[in-house]
C-alpha cells in the first residue's frame, strides 16, 4: 500500500508567513559574462538569488548538476555555495575564466568577464530572510531552487528598479530595494504551489504543515496570548510532540521564539515612535513595564527607551547625509 503524500501548508497559513517575512538585502551584483568567458564567484555566508535578465548559457554551482541559464531563469542558492557563470559562445567548452576572489563588499557591485558585448545578464542578490531573529527560511536549503520565469512575471521589473534604488542614493533606498526583492521572492514562494517539482520538501517550514500552522499564528499575532498548549491545539498536536517537532524545525522553544517575535514587533514599533513605550509592551504581550524591559533587553542588550533614541539620531543622520549628497 503507497502511503498517502504529506499534506501541504495551506495557503491562508502561507499567507501569514509571507506578510511577516522580512526580507533584508545585503548586496546586489551585476555579473555580465561575454560570450566563449566564464566568471567565477566565491561563497557567501547569504543565500543568492540570482535572476537571468537575458542570454544563454549555464551556472556550475557548488557540487550541484549545472543549471541551463535561459532569460528569466531564476536561481536561489543555499549560503556558502561558490557558482560560476559560463555564457554560451563559439569556442566549445573552452571558456576564458575571470575570477572574483571575494564576495560582494558593498551596497551594489558589477563583475565583467569579457571585453565584448555581454551574452549572459545577471543580477545577483544576496538577503536574508528572517522572522524576528530566529528563523531564516533560505538558511538551510538543500539544494538550489531553478524556476524558469516569463516576461509577463515582470520580476525583471522588479530587480531593475532595485538597481535603480541602489544607484539613486535616495532616502529609503534600502528599504525600497528590500520591499522589492520581497515581491520576487513571494513570485517564487507562489510557484511552490504550482511547481513540477516538490518544493515544499525545500523550505522545512513548508513541508511541516502542522508546525507551519502554529508558527504562522505568532508570526501573525506575536502580542496575543499564546502558550505551549494553545499552540499545541492550533498545530492538532500533544504538547510534547508540538515541542519536540518544533524546536527541531525552528532551532529554539516555541516560547523563546515567540519573545525574539515580540521583541522583533517592538523594535519596528519603537523606530517608528508614534506610540508609548507602555503602549508597546502592551502590543507585543506585555502586562507590565518591567518584564518588557527584562525582555528587549536579553535580545537587544540596551533599555527600549535607548533604542529609540539611537534609532531617531540613526534615521536624523541619515537624512542630513541624504540631503548633503
Amino acid at each position: 500500500m503507497v502511503a498517502d503524500r504529506p499534506k501541504k501548508i495551506e495557503v491562508s497559513d502561507l499567507d501569514r508567513l509571507i506578510s511577516g517575512l522580512e526580507v533584508d538585502f545585503v548586496s546586489l551584483t551585476e555579473c555580465l559574462v561575454s560570450p566563449g568567458w566564464a566568471l567565477s564567484l566565491p561563497p557567501s555566508e547569504f543565500a543568492g538569488m540570482h535572476y537571468n535578465l537575458a542570454g544563454h548559457g549555464r551556472m556550475i554551482a557548488g557540487t550541484f548538476p549545472p543549471i541551463p541559464l535561459a532569460p528569466h531563469t531564476l536561481v536561489i542558492l543555499p549560503p556558502m555555495t561558490p557558482f560560476r557563470i559560463e555564457a554560451n559562445g563559439s569556442n566549445g567548452t573552452t571558456y576564458q575564466q575571470v575570477n572574483v576572489h571575494q564576495s560582494a563588499p558593498s551596497e551594489l557591485t558589477r563583475y565583467v568577464a569579457g571585453n565584448g558585448a555581454p551574452e549572459i545578464l545577471l543580477i545577483c542578490g544576496f538577503i536574508r530572510t528572517v522572522y524576528g531573529t530566529s528563523l531564516d527560511i533560505l538558511g538551510n536549503l538543500p539544494t538550489p531552487l531553478v524556476e524558469q520565469f516569463g516576461a509577463c512575471d515582470r520580476l525583471d521589473l522588479s530587480l531593475k528598479m532595485a538597481l535603480c534604488e541602489l544607484i539613486g542614493h535616495e532616502v529609503g533606498a534600502r528599504a525600497m530595494t528590500a520591499s522589492l526583492i520581497k515581491q520576487v521572492l513571494i513570485a517564487v514562494l507562489r510557484r511552490s504551489f504550482t511547481s513540477s517539482e516538490r518544493w515544499i520538501e525545500r523550505f522545512p517550514i513548508l513541508n511541516d504543515f502542522q508546525i507551519a500552522r502554529a508558527y504562522a499564528g505568532m508570526v501573525a499575532e506575536p502580542g496575543a496570548s499564546h502558550t505551549v498548549e494553545s499552540l499545541a491545539r492550533t498545530a492538532g498536536l500533544s504538547r510534547s510532540s508540538f515541542m519536540q517537532r518544533f524546536t527541531k524545525l525552528i532551532g529554539s522553544p516555541p516560547l523563546v521564539v515567540l519573545r525574539q517575535l515580540r521583541m522583533k514587533k517592538a523594535a519596528g514599533l519603537l523606530e517608528a515612535n508614534v506610540r508609548s513605550v507602555e503602549q508597546i509592551a502592551s502590543a507585543v504581550g506585555y502586562k507590565n513595564r518591567s518584564g518588557f524591559f527584562r525582555a528587549f533587553r536579553a535580545i537587544y542588550g540596551i533599555d527600549p527607551m535607548e533604542y529609540r533614541a539611537i534609532h531617531s539620531l540613526g534615521k536624523l543622520e541619515s537624512l542630513e547625509t541624504s540631503l548633503l549628497d
